[in-house]
This record gives structure tokens, C-alpha cells and sequence, in this order.
């Protein structure tokens, strides 16, 4: 009798029940809730800041190139110029070692030579790829 009794209560003890077990998960969902956005918007600030520091690296890129030839790659050219010769004669390229990069979201940057706002204008879109926008929307320029 003593022996069922001790089964008894080891096997009514062990475990959770189903009212802690939801407990547990209703406070997870909560702070999820809570920290969740907070952490996505620094996401799309640290994209913000990385496709401007890629924009600059480019602009200087392409001034070596302007160094090295006299001028800057046409808008026909395109950024391509800075990794492959375009058949000019004093090119000392590639000028990124890496490469082109596209931008945090994928897409190519674009360039236009000469530029309204410069000796060229360096850009991206932003998340959404087209003009305009807020937060990881909004587009950079390398004029800014």
C-alpha cells in the first residue's frame, strides 16, 4: 500500500501542467512583443548605414579612377568601369578589389556621370527600389 501511494504521488508531481506551460509562453509571446520591434527598426537603420559607407567606398573608387584616366567612367559605363577596362589607356583598375557590390537590399546602385548635383551621382533606392521613402525606404545619395 505504502509502495502505491509513493508511485502515486512521484508520477502526479513530475512534469508541468498545461496552465504553467501556457503561463510560460504567454510571457515569452509578451517580451517578444515588446523587444521585437525594437530590434527590426535597428535593422533597417544598420542597412540605412551600410548602403551609405558602400557609396562612399565607391566614390572613392572612382576618384582612383578619375586620378589614373582624367575623368570619371560615363553613365554608359557605368560603375562596371571601375572592375574591367574599358579599353582606356592609363585604366590601373580593377579599383574596388572586391568587386561592385549591390546594395543591403540586393539591387544595383545607380550611377549617372555627369550628374545634376556633381561630377556624378551615386544612389540606391532604398528597400522598396523605387524613389522616395521613410525609414529603410528612404533612398541614399552620395551628394548627402
Amino acid at each position: 500500500m505504502r509502495m502505491i501511494n509513493r508511485k502515486l504521488r512521484l508520477k502526479c508531481s513530475s512534469g508541468f501542467t498545461l496552465v504553467e506551460i501556457i503561463v510560460v509562453m504567454v510571457m515569452i509571446a509578451l517580451l517578444a512583443a515588446l523587444v521585437g520591434p525594437r530590434l527590426f527598426s535597428k535593422v533597417g537603420k544598420g542597412k540605412q548605414s551600410a548602403a551609405a559607407a558602400q557609396i562612399e567606398l565607391l566614390g572613392q573608387a572612382l576618384d582612383l579612377f578619375r586620378l589614373d584616366t582624367g575623368r570619371y567612367p560615363t553613365t554608359q559605363e557605368g560603375l562596371n568601369a571601375l572592375v574591367v577596362n574599358p579599353g582606356i589607356e592609363k585604366w590601373d583598375g580593377p579599383y574596388p578589389k572586391k568587386g561592385i557590390p549591390n546594395d543591403p537590399w540586393g539591387k544595383p546602385y545607380n550611377y549617372i556621370s555627369p550628374g545634376a548635383k556633381g561630377d556624378y551621382e551615386l544612389s540606391c533606392y532604398g528597400r522598396d527600389g523605387s524613389p522616395g521613402g521613410e525609414g529603410e525606404d528612404k533612398d541614399v545619395f552620395s551628394w548627402e
